[in-house]
């Protein structure tokens, strides 16, 4: 019976050992989720001044000549002119090429709602950089002024990031990372461009790879990064996000993945309004519209923060909560529907019989005030 039981133990300790060489570290289901994500060398990386590539010129703008031809690498595109991404067909139409004729006639179904979104999926690098700068170049000339960058990325290249992210920036992008898509490591760096920020999917970071490093040991690396890092820090700063997100990243090995939860990207400031975005469009819009319509306009965003944002929230359903949240602060605003938040849902769901949006958006304010309040909110 004793030698009995020596051998069950035996048995037992043999299998234990198994067990953790087929699971070192008894990884969970959900660690292995995460590290699949990383497994396909989804690294974010950084070139070293002397081996970067010149960054392109700006495509000419409207009447000048010589678009250098340019292609998405490691990346597809899609136009539609609305936010129904649920739809069949919801991501609109591949963009099949990048030179102005191509993406004018892309661009042109958009001009009535005067709303686009661009979906794309693949890696952060030049090829999109030019992407979003040429969009917003014929937008511009044919007056669509809403823009979406429906996002989903696993990363890339730092500086094609940051130049990706001012020129963004600079032409009025709403960004979205929906369910079931990612903005891994490089990509949180687009997504701290935008003047707002809709996140449903996952956001991870993680430390940055220095191509053609010489450096042979921490020191040295830790030297070679300082100056990157700074640059980082100053963009994310010029964006209204913390920068302990770029220390964070420090603290993350490249080949590992750490995910911020809703309230991370909240006290970062990688979700919601852009906060710097946000301080330029309060002096404009006291000017403009009214001290009534700043205060209303506050009041609503605090509560779509708390009532439509909750964790796990399809982006879908995000948006409607806001489209029936904002009857009750008295958006969209008559006299500035341009101004109300998340006017995008307004163009993109009415089309303009005169072909301005801001007549069909004071139309249907109109409509709605004839009408009972739970009727109205039961037709949106």
């Amino acid at each position: 019976m004793l030698l009995k039981s020596c051998w069950l133990s035996l048995l037992c300790l043999g299998l234990a050992a198994c067990s953790q060489l087929e699971n070192p570290g008894n990884v969970t289901a959900a660690d292995k989720a995460v590290r699949a994500q990383t497994a396909d060398g989804d690294h974010m990386v950084s070139f070293n001044a002397a081996d970067a590539p010149p960054a392109p010129a700006p495509p000419p703008r409207k009447g000048e000549q010589g678009w250098p031809t340019v292609a998405l690498d490691n990346g597809k595109a899609w136009l539609s002119c609305t936010t129904g991404y649920a739809e069949e067909g919801g991501d609109g139409a591949p963009l099949e090429a990048l030179d102005r004729a191509s993406l004018e006639a892309a661009i042109a179904p958009c001009v009535e709602r005067g709303l686009l979104r661009v979906r794309y999926v693949g890696k952060i690098n030049p090829g999109f950089a030019e992407l979003v700068t040429r969009i917003a170049l014929v937008a511009d000339a044919q007056r669509v002024s809403r823009r979406i960058l429906d996002l989903d990325s696993s990363g890339g290249q730092v500086e094609a990031a940051i130049v990706a992210g001012d020129r963004i920036g600079e032409s009025n992008w709403t960004i979205w990372v929906r369910e079931g898509s990612v903005c891994h490591s490089a990509c949180v760096f687009v997504l701290a461009a935008g003047d707002n920020r809709l996140v449903s999917g996952r956001v991870g970071i993680h430390r940055m790879m220095r191509i053609s490093s010489k450096a042979t040991s921490r020191a040295e690396l830790n030297l070679e990064l300082h100056e990157v890092y700074d640059n980082v820090k100053d963009y994310l700063q010029r964006n209204g996000v913390a920068v302990g997100v770029a220390d964070l990243m420090m603290t993350v090995p490249n080949r590992s993945l750490r995910l911020l939860s809703s309230e991370e990207l909240r006290q970062f400031g990688l979700d919601g309004t852009n906060a710097v975005q946000d301080d330029l469009e309060r002096i404009k819009q006291m000017r403009k519209c009214g001290d009534d319509f700043v205060r209303r306009k506050d009041a609503f965003l605090v509560a779509f923060d708390q009532e439509c944002k909750r964790e796990g929230s399809e982006l879908d359903v995000i948006t409607r909560c806001g489209q029936t949240l904002k009857q009750r602060f008295g958006f969209p605003d008559v006299a500035c529907p341009d101004e109300s938040p998340l006017s995008e849902i307004d163009v993109s769901t009415l089309l303009p019989k005169s072909g301005k949006p801001g007549d069909a958006v004071a139309e249907r304010t109109a409509s709605d005030a004839e009408q009972p309040a739970d009727e109205a909110a039961e037709r949106n």
